[in-house]
C-alpha cells in the first residue's frame, strides 16, 4: 500500500510546482485569484501604518511583497519555502530598485526565521490551506506580530464533504484545494494562536476567473509550448474535466475564495 505523503514531501511538492515555469505561464505573476487588485485590497484593510515592518509569508516570486514595498511604503520580508522562488523574487526586487525596502528568505512557513514581535502585518495569499499544519502556521503567524499586528490572509474557503472527486488528492492539493478549509475553519484556527477575526469577504468571482484564465492560457500553450506541459507532467486529457468540476463547485458554493483580516491580542 503507498503511504501518504509526509508534511516535508507536501512542503517538498509545492515549492517545486509553484517555482516552475509552467506555473507562471498558467497564473501570470500573481499566483492567486484577484490578482494584484486584491492584494491591494487586503493590504488597505491592513491599515499598514508609514514605515511598517510586513511579512509576507510564502511570497513566491515576490509580486505581493514588491506592491507592498512599493505602494505602501513598508519594508516588508518574504519568505518562501522553494529557494528557487527566493531568487527570483530577490532578482525581481533588484529589478524594480527595491532592494533597500524588501529582503527575500528561504524558510518554512511552520517554523519562521524571525524573532517574536517584530512585524506590524504579515500576509500570507493563497497559501495557508497547501500548509500541513495550518494550526503551527497560524502560531509561528502570531508569534512574528507585535501586539495590536494584523494578519491578512486571501485563501481558498472549501466544504470538503461535498468535494467532487476530480478535486481531491495530491495533485489537487497542490492546486490549493484538497486541504483547504472553510471559511469559519480558518478563523477557528487563527483564534486558537490569538489572532481574533475582524473582518472577512468573499471573493468566489475571482475563482471563476482564475479557472477561465488557466482555461484559456492551457488552450494556447497546447499550440505553443506542448512539450513544456507534457514535460511539467499537465495531465491535458484529465484538465478540461478538472476546471469543469471546479468550476461546478465555485458556483455551487463548495468551492471559493476569501479574505480575512486577524489581529494579535495582548495574551497572545
Amino acid at each position: 500500500m503507498t503511504q501518504p505523503p509526509t508534511g516535508d514531501e507536501l512542503k517538498a511538492c509545492c515549492a517545486a510546482a509553484y517555482s516552475s515555469d509552467v506555473v507562471a505561464l498558467l497564473l501570470g505573476d500573481s499566483y492567486h485569484p484577484g490578482g494584484t487588485a486584491l492584494t491591494r485590497r487586503l493590504a488597505d484593510a491592513l491599515a499598514l501604518p508609514p514605515g511598517a515592518r510586513v511579512l509576507d509569508v510564502a511570497s513566491g516570486r515576490g509580486t505581493t511583497a514588491l506592491l507592498i514595498a512599493d505602494v505602501y511604503g513598508a519594508e516588508v520580508d518574504g519568505v518562501d519555502y522553494s529557494a528557487a522562488n527566493t531568487a527570483l523574487a530577490q532578482g525581481a526586487a533588484q529589478a524594480a530598485g527595491l532592494t533597500r525596502q524588501v529582503r527575500f528568505t528561504t524558510g518554512d512557513a511552520e517554523l519562521l526565521p524571525y524573532p517574536e514581535g517584530v512585524f506590524d502585518a504579515v500576509v500570507c495569499e493563497c497559501a495557508l490551506c497547501t500548509f500541513p499544519d495550518k494550526a503551527q502556521a497560524a502560531t509561528e503567524f502570531a508569534r512574528v506580530l507585535t501586539v495590536g499586528g494584523r494578519l491578512g490572509i486571501t485563501d481558498v474557503t472549501v466544504a470538503p464533504d461535498r468535494l467532487p472527486p476530480e478535486l481531491t488528492g495530491l495533485g489537487a492539493r497542490i492546486a490549493c484545494i484538497a486541504d483547504a478549509r472553510p471559511l469559519d475553519q480558518y478563523a477557528e484556527i487563527l483564534a486558537a494562536a490569538g489572532l481574533r477575526t475582524l473582518r472577512t469577504e468573499r471573493h468566489d468571482q475571482a475563482m471563476l476567473r482564475m479557472i477561465d484564465q488557466i482555461e484559456a492560457r492551457l488552450h494556447l500553450l497546447r499550440m505553443t509550448a506542448l512539450d513544456r506541459l507534457t514535460a511539467a507532467g499537465v495531465d491535458l486529457d484529465a484538465a478540461p474535466a478538472v476546471l469543469d468540476a471546479a468550476r461546478t463547485a465555485v458556483t455551487d458554493g463548495s468551492l471559493g475564495y476569501a479574505l480575512l483580516i486577524a489581529e494579535k491580542g495582548g495574551d497572545s
